[in-house]
């Protein structure tokens, strides 16, 4: 009886799912993003997508034809982005996570949280300056 109980303990924890590890750092970020243009989702859904570009140059779209080109730099252990026409910085952890990443804004489990749905080697749809009357 103690044999078999054992053995389930250890079956249980070989099959727990690996536990994730810290965020990434700010070279291991840009090892998995760069020359990339990744899709994310948040709760099942799509949510944007980012184009990640050397120098650390990004666009962005909620993939609803509007971009803000912008830069991202470390800020201890979060990226931070900062876009055009956008106040402030947009601070998240970014952690590895079933091969892609999983995003965490200001770094709080209890906040928006992304995870990467995938890559596109198509170009970002973007229509534009709105111009006219």
């Amino acid at each position: 009886m103690c044999r078999l109980f054992a053995l389930v303990v250890i079956a249980m924890t070989l099959c727990a799912p690996a536990r994730a590890e810290g965020p990434l750092s700010a070279e291991a970020f840009e090892a998995h993003t760069e020359g990339r243009t990744l899709l994310f989702h948040s709760h099942g859904r799509a949510y944007g997508a980012e184009r990640y570009m050397p120098g650390r140059k990004v666009t962005w779209s909620f993939l609803d034809g509007e971009c803000q080109d912008g830069y991202w730099y470390p800020l201890g252990e979060m990226i931070c982005f900062v876009y055009e026409g956008i106040e402030g910085q947009q601070c998240w952890t970014f952690h590895a996570e079933g091969g892609g990443l999983r995003a965490l804004f200001d770094g709080e489990e209890t906040g928006t949280e992304l995870y990467e749905a995938g890559e596109t080697e198509e170009d970002l749809f973007c229509l534009g300056p709105k111009v006219g009357a």
